[in-house]
């Protein structure tokens, strides 16, 4: 009979690392009948994840109901030779202070002019013409940071 192979868990530095390295993540809500879950792009700022909502939408709704998600990040191979993938379980909160939420925004928009193609500016509300400066604490930008994490898992392939 064959065992069954379990996926190593990741040191905290592992973790760590990985969500330094990576820029997208997934984020799961609670549903009233389904799990939502939608990518996101993050920063991380003093040992916090913060991420973009625009104000309209689905994850608006489910967030006014229940603040408690699961963020995901991944790192993979092409051909899955090698994988990690973190979990974070914990609430998400608008950030009301104005230097958090500038500092958040502007790393936002550095990183992405800096990494992604105009075009993903979509995800953001904003059309690639608009340019990454229209990523601007003077709008009224919904910034939200994972706060109260309960939970945090990595596994890796086996090496």
């Amino acid at each position: 009979m064959l065992g069954i192979v379990k996926l190593p868990k990741m040191e905290k530095h592992e973790i760590e690392e990985l969500i330094r390295e990576q820029r997208l993540c997934r984020i799961a809500f609670k549903g009233s009948d389904y799990p939502y879950i939608a990518p996101f792009q993050y920063v991380r700022l003093n040992g916090n994840l913060y991420f973009h909502f625009t104000n309209y939408g689905k994850k608006m709704g489910l967030l006014e109901k229940n603040k408690r998600v699961c963020v995901e990040i991944e790192k993979y191979l092409p051909d899955l030779s090698e994988y990690q993938f973190v979990t974070l379980q914990g609430k998400l909160r608008v950030v009301t202070e104005s230097r958090e939420r500038e500092n958040a925004i502007r790393m936002m928009a550095r990183t992405g002019e800096e990494e992604f193609s105009s075009n993903f500016l979509a995800v953001h509300g904003f059309s690639r013409e608009d340019g990454w400066s229209t990523l601007s604490p003077e709008k009224p930008l919904v910034i939200v940071k994972l706060d109260e994490i309960t939970k945090e898992l990595g596994l890796r392939s086996p090496k």
